[in-house]
């Protein structure tokens, strides 16, 4: 079974979910437990100062009775859940808000000391042991003509505090458990906007890679997912393409290589059986020499073509007259053009035209693009070649009156042992890689090949050279 992805999204969704409840369970509850009882602690000691120095006074002073003064301490306990006491320097409790007072039979608190707060106004625990659970204790002092006459403390049971707590972690847990409905459906978006689109991509790279290009890769999105698709398929559609180019590739091939063959095997066969006598024999050499010929022109090709892929073009770069080569190289097929009643045409600019390239390899294009336009020209046509000055560029034309290019097949004349089905019938001794050495020539000087070319009408190769001028010499 192969790994994929969302399983860790699921652990680590899982993983969120159980860290969300550990911290808040843990972390979160300790600092509102704090926060609470800070908050609960400030409030506390307000309400003592002002019994103490309102109420409490007000009773020392005789001002309010001992009656009103446990009814309003009684308003305060109800109003705070909290137990609230007036007691004297030893301890002595005189005012309970839980209770009636009585001063013939007063509660005192056992080792009772007020430094016992030190310098906190505040406390916890049982309070000298009074109470059976713990307890918030607060205190301020009660202050009579600047002596200290006794002490308010309010006494809160701590499971108020924790009950407050939980109440608070209660709200806590619902919004997590909010963020985590809401993580989910993130996931589950994110699921069906990336998770499975990169899944359709993967299964459709696996299924490019074993050669099968016909699986559709249906995303259509406007983002980088979308345009990695859009990638993919158009790479799938090339790789498909040159699939059915390498097919048709070995097919040229095989035939380019098994037609002379066959012929040189046939002939050789006849001479030896006698099938074709003595007297016929040199006719038929010939035509054995013709073909091999062939054969060793298609390997010198491919042996140059695979040497410039590999290692690039190796350039002497001189300076020459443009318009000489062209002149020279047109002479070289004054024969074939006699015998196929083709005349060449030269349109040059000016008397010397230099370039600085390398010259033999320019010679070998222009030679090519010739013998091209030779062997797809109608009888008694004219092939033109042209040299045109622009923008500090040369520009060499060669144009021929012949069948053309089919317009589908414009864009593959550039490619290995490519010939169009109309070359095939009047190409005979082409092999198909011609073209292909011009255009990495051109390319290695760092200028460029266009062709234009209408079916039955002709074709022209227009490639570029830079100008150099001739009084720099």
């Amino acid at each position: 079974m192969k790994k994929t992805i969302y399983p860790k999204l699921i652990i680590g969704y899982l993983l969120f979910g159980i860290l969300g409840f550990t911290v808040v369970s843990t972390i979160t509850s300790y600092f509102s437990y704090q926060y609470i009882k800070k908050n609960e602690i400030s409030n506390l000691y307000k309400e003592a100062n002002l019994i103490a120095s309102d109420y409490a006074v007000s009773y020392y002073s005789n001002y309010i009775t001992l009656s009103d003064f446990e009814s309003r301490l009684k308003v305060i306990h109800t109003y705070l859940a909290a137990q609230i006491w007036v007691i004297d320097r030893e301890g002595n409790i005189l005012v309970d808000s839980t209770k009636s007072s009585d001063s013939s039979n007063l509660e005192t608190i056992p080792d009772f000391n007020i430094s016992d707060f030190k310098t906190h106004y505040y406390q916890t625990g049982f309070f000298y042991d009074y109470f059976n659970e713990e307890q918030l204790s607060v205190y301020a002092p009660i202050s009579v003509n600047y002596k200290v006459r006794g002490y308010v403390i309010i006494h809160k049971p701590l499971h108020l505090l924790s009950s407050y707590n939980q109440g608070f972690l209660y709200i806590s847990y619902i919004t997590l458990v909010v963020l985590l409905i809401c993580a989910f459906i993130l996931l589950a978006l994110y699921t069906i906007i990336f998770i499975r689109p990169v899944h359709k991509i993967s299964k459709a790279a696996a299924r490019y890679a074993e050669g099968d290009f016909e699986i559709p890769l249906d995303i259509h999105t406007d983002d980088e997912i979308g345009r990695l698709a859009a990638s993919l398929t158009y790479m799938a559609n090339e790789l498909n393409t040159l699939e059915e180019d390498q097919r048709k590739f070995v097919s040229n091939v095989s035939h380019d290589f098994r037609s002379p063959l066959t012929s040189i095997k046939g002939y050789i066969e006849a001479m030896l059986d006698g099938t074709i006598p003595t007297s016929n024999q040199e006719k038929y050499l010939k035509i054995i020499l013709f073909e091999t010929e062939r054969l060793n022109k298609l390997t010198a090709s491919l042996l140059e073509l695979n040497k410039y892929e590999r290692r690039g073009v190796m350039l002497d770069i001189t300076r020459f007259d443009i318009n000489n080569v062209i002149k020279m190289t047109a002479r070289t097929f004054e024969g074939i053009c006699k015998e196929k009643r083709i005349s060449i045409e030269l349109i040059l600019t000016g008397q010397v035209l230099y370039t600085r390239a390398d010259m033999s390899k320019i010679q070998r294009v222009i030679y090519n693009l010739i013998d091209n336009a030779i062997k797809f020209s109608y009888g008694d046509s004219i092939i033109t070649v042209e040299t045109t000055v622009k923008n500090e560029k040369i520009f060499v034309s060669v144009k021929d009156r012949g069948i053309g290019i089919p317009k589908e097949c414009i864009g593959k004349i550039w490619e290995r042992f490519y010939k169009t089905d109309l070359s095939r019938g009047k190409d005979k001794k082409g092999t198909g890689l011609g073209l292909v050495i011009v255009k990495e020539i051109i390319q290695s000087h760092s200028e460029n090949i266009n062709v234009i070319s209408t079916e039955g009408v002709g074709t022209e190769f227009i490639f570029s050279l830079p100008l150099h001028q001739a009084e720099d010499e």
